[in-house]
């Protein structure tokens, strides 16, 4: 199972926070590093304010070397897709082919609000037609174009470049990057994955629901004529452990959260109720878990697991 560390630096944190936790999640053996592309707080005055999350992992890459990188998830209605596509390219040319790209609808209305960021009332058509073109972009064969005439954009004689350094999972002739769809929806989300995705996400479910999900996407990519293992199947998860109660109820505090809910929900709790939650989400079928980090100063945390939770868990 991959264990790959989540970041919200919208609540408030500057890019040396999310160097530092990149770092750790490098040096402490995590698969990846991720962050969410938002930008306003969900609570507190998210002081000191956002940092965009392209412009981040542009960073990263420079200053990783191993660990992958993307996020969860960009945002459909913040980037024009032929924007998003040579972002994408660019930053996976800089971290030596390292990149994923989650891609979503949208929520967030008032991040949108206060920005200055059109918020369509429909926007799966939207999520849709940007995957089709930021894909489509990267998998046009150097010295052709690319034409795109949909509802919602529009492109003429796209030269398509540049190239992503890594071949699509789907289709290793062509450029790509490993490209992740999720949500909650029993039938249009799981199609889009089916055609699109390298991983489905399930973001923060209950955990009761997860393998039902995993039945759903599964029987979607049977429709599309796929083949289910080829779709990596993944949760994101709040992260809260201590080695005793009073460790944990520190950290619950420090989030802002009730430790039997985050029992509930998340990977919490001692080491080991966190490994026998990992396990037995393995046992349903999950291959990854993005361990959603609030407190990113708090890198005691991430070495506690790395050192007591990641060595027990299945195929470790």
């Amino acid at each position: 199972m991959d264990l790959r560390i989540f970041t919200e630096p919208q609540q408030g944190a500057t890019y040396d926070d999310v160097l530092a936790v990149a770092r750790a999640t490098e040096d402490l053996g995590f698969d990846a590093f991720f962050r969410s592309d938002h930008y306003l707080t969900m609570g507190g005055d998210g002081l000191p304010g956002p940092t965009d999350a392209w412009t981040t992992l542009a960073g990263l890459a420079r200053e990783t070397s191993r660990i992958r990188l993307g996020t969860l998830v960009s945002s459909a209605t913040f980037r024009y897709p032929g924007v998003l596509a040579i972002q994408v390219a660019q930053v996976d040319q800089m971290s030596g082919g390292r990149v994923e790209l989650g891609l979503g609808a949208g929520w967030f209305a008032q991040e949108h609000a206060a920005y200055g960021i059109p918020f369509p009332a429909k926007r799966f058509g939207i999520l849709t037609e940007q995957l089709e073109i930021v894909t489509g972009l990267w998998g046009t064969p150097v010295g052709e174009t690319f034409d795109h005439a949909g509802e919602h954009y529009t492109l003429t004689d796209s030269p398509a470049l540049p190239k992503p350094v890594q071949r699509s999972p789907l289709d290793p002739s062509r450029p790509g990057v490993p490209v992740i769809v999720g949500g909650g929806g029993p039938t249009r989300t799981p199609a889009l994955a089916a055609r699109f995705a390298a991983e489905y996400n399930q973001a923060f479910p209950e955990v009761a629901s997860v393998p039902g999900r995993i039945a759903h996407v599964r029987a979607a990519c049977v429709e599309a004529g796929r083949d289910p293992a080829t779709l990596v199947q993944s949760v994101a998860l709040v992260l809260c452990v201590g080695r005793d109660e009073a460790e944990l109820a520190r950290r619950a505090a420090a989030i802002g959260r009730e430790v039997p809910e985050l029992r509930a929900n998340g990977i919490a709790g001692t080491p080991d109720e966190a490994v026998e939650r990992l396990t037995w989400l393995a046992s349903q079928g999950v291959e990854r878990v993005y361990l959603q980090v609030l407190d990113l100063a708090d890198l005691e945390h991430l070495q506690l697991v790395a050192e007591q939770v990641a060595p027990h868990l299945p195929g470790a």
